[in-house]
């Protein structure tokens, strides 16, 4: 077959769920947008309150505003266009909306992969070591990391991004999903991908797996350090900002490991999109929620800044 002969597929249909009744996708639509919004505020409530109290300027803060600047950015390459398919049927994409959307998801996916695990890095040192904490984790070297962390996303987004779409289309442009994801897209693709699959997996062994396990290898310090406190009241601190980040790290990793790292044969493409939305629309919207519920000095924060914002309007 030569290129003349393939169809140039200039658009794709995003087939979010099409078994649903007309009802449940209204009701789903309602459910996403509430979460949608509760996301939104809570990352940027986060970001305000740790940027305006002076008790949070650290580096675990500093690390979570980034945190939240990711989600914020997650939910919007994702979130409304799913909206718009649920709601006014809107499903169809352009070639390069695709290609955005999915370089975008790439991208932010990357850098939280690196972001995690730099703020279990920051845990231990804080921990494991504080009396060097402040020279290992300054200013210049928390945000060195931070911008390493964002980085980090820019050359798998382009590589895998600009590869998948080099590739030619001919048809069908249904996409059964709800985002722009690689697998989807790759079973339209009128070439062999295997070279692509296999190189696409050790990019994401190298940007997942290998924070992960480096997070893991943090945890273990900290948990052998924690227990060897003397002092109770530093055992509960510890694990104050600690089990707040285990818990963000269990959300993300546990639902895209199951994603990405099942056996095709054993996951059905419905099961992939509810673990994809866990990821992709739940734990965005749980992050801040965690942070702010299991974390009092974020808890004490927030009043003093609700205080200081409502008070001389009361007087």
């Amino acid at each position: 077959m030569t290129w003349e002969n393939w169809t140039i597929v200039s658009e794709f249909i995003l087939v979010s769920f099409p078994t649903l009744s007309s009802e449940l996708q209204a009701l789903l639509f309602l459910l996403f947008l509430t979460i949608y919004l509760v996301t939104l505020m809570g990352n940027v409530l986060i970001i305000l309150v740790t940027t305006a109290d002076s008790s949070l300027q650290n580096p675990i803060y500093f690390f979570l505003r980034n945190l939240s600047f990711l989600e914020i950015g997650f939910n919007l390459v994702i979130v409304p266009k799913m909206l718009g398919t649920l709601i006014i049927k809107d499903t169809t994409i352009s070639f390069f909306g695709y290609a955005t959307q999915m370089y975008f998801f790439f991208l932010f996916g990357a850098a939280e992969c690196c972001l995690l695990a730099t703020m279990a890095y920051d845990r231990y040192v804080a921990i494991c070591d504080p009396l060097q904490c402040p020279i290992i984790m300054s200013h210049r070297a928390c945000a060195q990391l931070a911008a390493a962390c964002w980085f980090s996303g820019f050359p798998v987004a382009i590589v895998q991004t600009t590869w998948i779409f080099s590739f030619p289309f001919c048809g069908p442009n249904r996409v059964n999903h709800f985002f722009c994801d690689s697998p989807p897209v790759i079973a339209l693709v009128c070439a062999d991908t295997s070279l692509f699959e296999l190189k696409a997996l050790t990019a994401t062994v190298l940007f997942s797996l290998f924070p992960f396990l480096l997070i893991l290898g943090s945890y273990v310090w900290i948990l052998s350090t924690i227990f060897r406190m003397p002092s109770a009241e530093g055992t509960h601190k510890a694990f104050s900002t600690s089990s707040s980040h285990l818990l963000v790290v269990s959300l993300f990793y546990s639902t895209a490991i199951l994603t990405y790292f099942r056996p095709r044969s054993s996951t059905s493409l419905e099961s992939k999109k509810l673990l994809s939305l866990s990821y992709t629309v739940v734990t965005p919207m749980l992050n801040p929620i965690i942070y702010s519920l299991r974390n009092s000095e974020v808890k004490a924060a927030l009043r003093r800044v609700i205080h200081r914002t409502l008070g001389p309007q009361r007087l």
